[in-house]
């Protein structure tokens, strides 16, 4: 790094153009400063003056795009659309272009979000729903339309650019009545009245705002007149609207309530309530009673729930939270049933592969295991959590050896290449003048994107050596995640602090490499972590657990020294330790609970009986715990075999007991 010093800026040309290939070293990361500065007090004239003075450097698109951003609605489509052309293949290019057309977006201005639309390369799912908006409003409803899988049926939380794309390609000439029908049932569950009116309308089955408030404010006084009204569609779309609102305030009085309606309806001559209507009433309660197995428990009323819904017209949401109740509960038939009703990609994926090949594993008939045997075999491949666990399967372990346990040697053209990428060269400028980490991390992410994009692990890998030999453990990490084949697990999965880490695991009876499984998720070993709510360090202590560890040692509590390398290693092992023991020593749990909290982790336990380990961790209720307690796994799995002291995921995980 010597020879970039400070930064890089590309070589001036006769007209001062900018240039990728080729710069050398000048003091254009202290003017990135500095014109960072003046855009964090909105100071347009400094930055005019540092666009002179950064001009044809590796830098000079900084101060354009602060002062471009101060107030991007007034920008025009052309001014961005030129300082895209200036600064091509660029992340602030790419920022500036999709948060411009973000932005016009909102503001109702679809017109400028199409002049930019083909210069975004890599938006986001905001940036996208505001690209569609602006095809669908020019006309162009085809493209607008490829936003419709991750949009129309969605029920969850999503941007508001999102939800407005959906409710218009209500108007797309390309949605048809069943895809009309299939949202409906979605809103009606959700309560969304707008999309309700407008979908039913576009129906022909126009549904009154009168009824629909009527039934917000007493639900239970509809269902009693239910009984002496016609059989019509609008009543049956009203009576789902009913029970969603029920269950939105007891999903136990909701499915009692449509348990009741069908049975009753049963021994009318002239039925009320139609197949479809009966299918979904099930739905609606089963995705509901799942938003609650936290606070009241696990309970295999889910499963039969979502097997009263059964039919071919299920959302991604409804398809997954029936596949986790039934991995909870070993209803293999029903995992299957399912996974059947994801979309073709999501069935592709090695989680819904995994359980697909478990559930296969259990039947009795002979086809059946021996696909299941092929599917782990495939699956073996991959060394990541499910990869790890289809390893186990099929009698294979990690071999790190194989998997690069030392630092590669990089060749003096691939280390002379990441100093020739503008990409790779900005982020380490940035990195050594201490810059804004965010804006390092941009760069550095943009370029292993650009060399990803370009199927260079080579390059890649070379950059992740030198980030890792100058300390920047973050994203030399993050390089070596993301290549397209390449694997270097000394990369990966460093080990900073290792006589540290070790010594103290062993000081408190825990495993160092699930101590490092920790530390690789909690921080990527970035000493300076803090999170949005408080946590510091190596192992992300929030305060109030450092002053309960603090005081549990005998230490008076200091904010600075907890913080700090080493003491925080020692705080977090401790803490380890001291869940493990709470946690009936169970790692899978005690994971768990320091993500979650101890409490949160025995809530999900089960009632009765052992359960495997796998299938406590694919229905753990909060998605963010759920991919934290994997990660860690693979990651401890990975750093015992790094340490010399390998053990299989399955052995690592065992099973997990009741928590009565």
């Amino acid at each position: 790094m010597s020879a970039l010093g400070l930064s890089q800026v590309a070589c001036a040309d006769p007209y001062g153009s900018y240039s990728q290939n080729s710069y050398a070293p000048d003091t254009g990361a202290s003017s990135f400063n500095a014109a960072a500065q003046a855009a964090s007090r909105g100071d347009i004239n400094a930055l005019y003056n540092y666009e002179q003075i950064m001009s044809g450097g590796l830098f000079a698109m900084y101060p354009t795009y602060w002062r471009m951003n101060l107030d991007l609605n007034t920008q025009s489509s052309v001014a961005v659309a030129q300082f895209a052309r200036q600064y091509p293949k660029t992340v602030m290019a790419e920022k500036l272009v999709a948060d411009f057309a973000e932005t016009k977006a909102a503001s109702g201005d679809y017109a400028s979000v199409r002049q930019v639309a083909n210069l975004v390369t890599n938006p986001d799912r905001s940036e996208s729903c505001a690209i569609a908006l602006g095809f669908n409003h020019g006309g162009d409803t085809m493209r607008a339309l490829a936003e419709k899988p991750f949009v129309w049926l969605n029920t969850t939380k999503q941007p508001a650019l999102c939800d407005q794309l959906a409710a218009e390609m209500n108007n797309n000439p390309l949605i048809s009545n069943k895809d009309r029908t299939a949202r409906l049932k979605r809103m009606l569950r959700k309560g969304s009245t707008g999309d309700i009116m407008a979908l039913s309308s576009r129906l022909g089955l126009s549904i009154p705002y009168s009824a629909l408030s009527e039934i917000q404010l007493n639900p239970n006084a509809f269902l009693t007149r239910f009984a002496s009204q016609p059989a019509s569609q609008v009543n049956q779309y009203l009576y789902l609207y009913a029970i969603g609102r029920i269950a939105d305030k007891s999903y136990r009085e909701a499915a009692q309530q449509v348990e009741f309606d069908i049975s009753r309806d049963n021994q009318r001559a002239q039925k009320l309530l139609n197949e479809e209507t009966r299918r979904y009433a099930y739905r609606t309660v089963a995705v509901k009673r799942m938003g609650f197995n936290t606070d009241d428990g696990f309970d295999i009323e889910a499963v039969n729930w979502f097997r009263n819904s059964l039919d071919n017209d299920f959302n991604q949401e409804e398809a997954e939270e029936y596949a986790k109740a039934a991995i909870r509960f070993s209803r293999w038939d029903d995992v299957v049933e399912a996974i059947s009703r994801m979309d073709a990609e999501t069935q592709k994926s090695n989680q819904w592969q995994y359980w697909l090949a478990r559930a296969y594993e259990q039947s009795n008939d002979n086809n059946k295991r021996n696909i299941a045997k092929k599917m782990y075999q495939h699956l073996a491949k991959s060394n990541e959590y499910y990869g790890l666990m289809a390893k186990d399967k099929v009698g294979q372990r990690l071999d790190a050896n194989r998997l690069g346990n030392s630092l590669p040697n990089i060749s003096g053209s691939d280390r002379t290449r990441v100093m020739q990428n503008p990409h790779f060269a900005r982020a380490f400028a940035l990195y050594n003048a201490d810059a804004n980490r965010n804006d390092a991390n941009r760069e550095w992410n943009w370029a292993v994107k650009q060399a990803r994009d370009n199927r260079d692990d080579n390059l890649i890998i070379a950059a992740a050596r030198q980030a890792h030999d100058m300390g920047w453990l973050d994203r030399a990490v993050y390089a070596a995640d993301n290549t397209n084949t390449a694997t270097n697990l000394a990369l990966s999965h460093p080990m900073p602090h290792q006589s540290s880490v070790v010594r103290y695991s062993q000081s408190v009876g825990i495993d160092p490499a699930w101590a490092y499984g920790i530390m690789r998720q909690e921080s990527r070993f970035v000493s300076s972590a803090r999170s949005n709510v408080g946590a510091s360090g190596l192992m992300q202590i929030m305060p109030d657990t450092a002053k309960y560890i603090a005081r549990n040692l005998g230490e008076s509590y200091s904010a600075s020294r907890a913080n700090s390398g080493d003491t925080n290693i020692r705080y977090g092992t401790w803490y380890m330790s001291d869940i493990l023991a709470k946690l009936n020593y169970q790692p899978v749990l005690a994971t768990a609970g320091y993500n979650a909290g101890p409490n949160k982790a025995k809530r999900w336990q089960p009632n009765y009986g052992a359960l495997a380990a796998d299938q406590y961790v694919e229905s753990i209720a909060y998605p963010e715990t759920r991919n934290y307690v994997k990660h860690v796994m693979e990651n401890a799995t990975i750093y015992s075999s790094l340490l010399g002291r390998p053990q299989g995921i399955s052995q690592r995980m065992g099973t997990i007991p009741a928590g009565f």
